[in-house]
């Protein structure tokens, strides 16, 4: 049960919601009602393939904000003239006549339907930068505009920022202009686009005009905002508020360099939320993360998660828990893997992770626990879902090949009711293959439905639901024998032809977003999984073999019931505000954990089978007696505390700290005994990110993580919790306009309190918590587009993993299944232009040195250098690929468990069409 602590934190985050956040956003929000009408002509030729809304920023001195409400349309042969803002009569400002005022409705100008932006552009002028906000016809829009502090913020109603493609990008502009902090452009809803000039020291100022492209808006400074010592400055009754007032030469007609970052396109994603639970810029985190677009998963024909993580350095495949799912090391230890900001291990997740819903995979490196709680040292892989889309997508897709493989999925998506505030997206796969290993066959049906539910203007409701069915033998690989992997096929399978293994998983996630103001918002987010997993009695496995002329044992673990269930609940407040100059992103956090366990599971009598001559002939006669029969329930409490600190535009800090409390406990029913395990622990992190200049940032910082330890001492004392301390530093690069990006961190990971045989012991029963794992290594990660069509995605990573301190080991020992070198480069071209447009072509290598099996390093896994290909072609609806992995039919393994290695599939093939309507 959750303790008394536990629900005294959850209540007082409620409380503070409720009773400080609309405090805050009265006196945070300053909001401005007025509405100045204004009409644009539509399109006169409606053929044309470009049409947009301009927004211009101009180096001005205007002392007027004017707010307008506006139908956006564009022309493209003739300028129609809209009366300067000194010609228009002001509308009262009254509260009676602001509460009579029509609010925009985006429906009533769109009949419906929601205009795709297809492409944000930043162009640098003789006097500012103008961005274009691009749609693939001539239509109307709808704008507002509002204030608050100093951001001016325009809201494009009817629109959606949303590549041909269907995905979802931002758009951000960093220091475009002096006295211009950013501008940025991003979905804020279904139906709604959120453009923000961020000003320096002061509110920036609108001007509104037409030309060719649509309706433009000259943003300028007022001239007492970048001179605060200068007194206010009165505008003249009768001057137009459109006149240029005296300007410094500094701010005058020269060209500006430009930098633009966020758009999620392509191979180089440039925000991301999980190192932050904010949307944050990657330069601006101070430490190393990697993100793995949906573009790059589906370019390399990625069906598994394994395949999409290899292009990240620092992460090695561990083993595949018998072919079933995925072990992963980040820099030497365990990785940690999460979806969608909640953790999705062994409780929640029995089989394969599915990808068919997977927008991204964001990779954390180093200790997390500042804002996940208890975890190893290693770092985190966030697995990002796919959400609804605001336009009628529909996408179906068939994937066939080698070893009798076939996979059709569908993704649909869209709104549901005509004003756009519900809408929805659905994922479906279904998958059935035969094996390169002899009698292995699989099958496994996956569907995620989301809901999205706009309640009011700044509050979602989003709810996601996973089912996962998978059955396929455990198959546990080829086994290590006189401290060598058997010399063998890797078609051999050692087990029961009749070994099933059966896993079924749900996942439902309610999440609750609320914008109180532009600088407080909430995040409510409840998920419950569950999960169970069913061995048969074939079930035997060729683990801690030892040969006999080529004959070895095999253990037999069936049949098996496990089920899980976890509950978790998570609140995050995020407010924004400023100390002075300096500004402050801080984020509040509770979170609430519930995890229950079940195992039952007999033992029959072990078999046996020679590797060189094996006969499938086994005899399960013997007496079976129960092998465990056990439950554990589980509960985690943590708050956490970040704050994210601008001390100047190139100069930021971030600080946090978060405190768990952990209980278990397990009962026995075989003899009677209940085993509990309490841990506490509070886990810090400091980051800085120094940026000399737009396109270099230095970053550096120092974290700690903790995971609980079950048992006790010879002296029956409870084991503390391990304990994980991360250094840091690195530099991040943005290159080529942003299109091309990369990190170079160094690091050292040390984890404390690991057990270790106790030497004071004669009977070798109890440990003690002396030992030391360490890690330290470079990094180096890059991804992009160098030349339009020209995409790439690298890394290098050398990690130097040891024992320093131990009883049982040798010190000096090298990690478990981490390769001391890795590294990976995949490159495609896609013809932009001529009679091959849309044709394309890629291919890469995925290389690691040879690693260790185990601890003892008793044995080795052999280094491999890997060779995939593809081709492609992409035209209007239609996309169709090849893939080539194991082009040269290189024999390797994927990690080991129990003194057995995963063998890797040979060369194959493998074919994808796929039809958007």
């Amino acid at each position: 049960m959750i303790n008394q602590l536990q629900w005294l934190g959850l209540v007082a985050s409620y409380l503070l919601v409720l009773g400080v956040g609309p405090v805050w956003a009265q006196g945070k929000e300053v909001q401005n009602q007025e509405n100045l009408a204004t009409s644009a002509q539509r399109v006169a030729d409606q053929g044309d393939a470009y049409s947009g809304l301009r927004l211009r920023k101009l180096i001005k001195q205007v002392n007027h904000n004017i707010p307008t409400q506006d139908k956006v349309g564009s022309r493209k042969q003739t300028s129609s003239r809209i009366r300067q803002l000194s010609e228009v009569e002001r509308p009262s400002t009254s509260a009676q006549m602001l509460v009579q005022s029509p609010t925009p409705s985006n429906q009533e100008n769109l009949g419906g339907k929601v205009i795709p932006i297809t492409s944000v552009k930043a162009n640098p002028t003789a006097k500012g930068v103008e961005v274009i906000l691009e749609t693939p016809v001539g239509t109307q829009l709808q704008v507002t505009n509002r204030s608050a502090g100093s951001d001016f913020i325009v809201d494009v109603f009817g629109g959606q920022l949303r590549l041909p493609s269907g995905e979802a990008f931002t758009f951000r502009s960093e220091k475009p202009l002096a006295g211009i902090t950013e501008i940025t452009a991003q979905n804020i809803d279904a139906n709604t686009v959120r453009v923000t000039v961020v000003g320096e020291k002061a509110l920036p100022t609108v001007e509104l005009y037409d030309d060719d492209a649509g309706l433009v808006f000259a943003v300028a400074l007022q001239a007492t905002a970048t001179s605060p010592q200068q007194p206010p400055q009165t505008p003249q009754a009768n001057q137009p508020e459109n006149q240029t007032q005296p300007t410094q030469p500094s701010t005058g007609d020269q060209p500006i360099e430009l930098v633009v970052t966020g758009e999620q396109d392509g191979y180089n994603a440039s925000d991301a939320s999980t190192a932050t639970k904010t949307d944050t810029p990657l330069r601006d985190i101070p430490q190393s993360i990697q993100i793995i677009p949906r573009e790059v998963i589906q370019d390399q024909g990625a069906v598994r998660l394994t395949e999409a993580v290899r292009n990240v350095s620092g992460v090695s495949l561990a083993g595949t828990s018998g072919d079933r799912g995925e072990d992963y090391t980040i820099r030497g230890f365990a990785a940690n893997i999460y979806k969608n900001g909640f953790l999705d291990d062994f409780y929640s997740s029995r089989a394969f992770r599915e990808s068919a819903n997977i927008e991204r995979v964001e990779v954390l490196k180093g200790p997390a626990s500042v804002l996940f709680g208890r975890l190893e040292p290693s770092g985190i892989i966030n697995l990002v879902t796919k959400k609804p889309l605001a336009d009628p997508y529909y996408n179906v897709n068939l994937t066939a090949g080698s070893y009798s493989f076939y996979r059709p999925t569908l993704d649909f998506s869209g709104p549901l009711t005509q004003d756009g505030k519900l809408g929805y997206r659905l994922n479906v796969a279904y998958e059935n293959s035969g094996s390169f290993r002899d009698f292995v066959n699989k099958e496994r049906f996956f569907i995620a439905p989301v809901l999205n539910w706009k309640i009011g203007a700044n509050t979602n409701l989003t709810f996601e639901g996973e089912y996962l069915h998978a059955e396929n033998p455990l198959d546990r690989g080829l086994p290590v024998i006189d401290n060598k992997i058997a010399d063998i096929p890797i078609s051999r399978y050692l087990s029961d032809p009749r070994n099933q293994v059966v896993v079924d998983e749900s996942k439902t996630y309610l999440t609750l977003n609320h914008e109180f103001n532009q600088n407080l918002s909430l995040r409510t987010a409840f998920r419950v999984t569950t999960a169970s997993e069913t061995n048969n009695r074939f079930v035997i496995q060729p683990i801690f073999a030892n040969s006999n002329n080529g004959t070895i044992n095999l253990i037999n673990s069936g049949p098996f019931n496990q089920y899980y269930e976890t509950y978790f609940l998570q609140n995050d407040l995020t407010g924004k505000f400023n100390t002075g100059s300096v500004k402050h992103t801080l984020l509040f956090g509770v979170e609430v954990g519930r995890l229950y366990q079940r195992n039952q599971g007999e033992s029959g009598p072990d078999q046996s089978i020679n590797i060189f001559n094996p006969v499938y002939n086994f005899s399960y006669d013997g007496p079976y007696q129960t092998l465990q029969n056990t439950t554990t329930n589980t509960n985690t409490f943590g708050i956490y505390l970040q704050d994210q600190i601008t001390v100047f535009d190139n100069l930021k800090l971030l600080v946090g700290g978060r405190f768990d409390t952990y209980h278990s406990e397990t009962q026995d029913f075989l003899n009677f005994s209940t085993t509990e395990t309490d841990s506490d622990a509070f886990s810090p992190r400091v980051g800085v990110v120094y940026q000399p200049t737009k396109e270099i940032s230095l970053f550096a910082n120092y974290s700690r993580s903790f995971n609980p330890v079950s048992g006790t001492d010879k002296n029956d004392n409870a084991f503390e919790p391990e304990r994980g301390t991360g250094y840091e530093v690195g530099i991040k690069g943005d290159f080529l306009n942003n299109r091309l990006s990369s990190t170079l961190a160094f690091y050292t990971v040390t984890k404390t309190n690991v057990t270790t045989a106790d030497p004071s012991d004669p009977t070798g029963t109890f440990s003690i918590q002396v030992g030391e794992q360490r890690a330290r290594g470079i990094e180096f990660d890059i991804a992009g587009e160098i030349l339009p069509g020209w995409k790439v995605i690298g890394s290098y990573a050398y990690t130097d993993p040891e024992i320093t301190e131990d009883n049982t080991y040798p010190v000096g020992n090298t990690l478990a299944n981490t390769p001391r070198h890795t590294g990976s480069l995949w490159t495609t071209y896609t013809f932009q232009t001529g009679t091959l447009e849309g044709f394309g072509f890629g291919g890469g290598i995925f290389a690691n040195s040879e690693a260790y099996g185990d601890l003892d390093n008793s044995y080795t896994i052999p280094g491999f250098v890997r060779t995939d290909a593809a081709v492609f072609y992409k035209r209007d609806r239609l996309r169709a690929s090849i893939n080539f992995k194991n082009l040269f039919d290189v024999r390797y393994f994927e990690g080991t468990f129990l003194r057995a290695a995963n063998p890797a599939a040979p060369f194959t093939v493998q074919g994808t069409i796929s039809w958007e309507f």
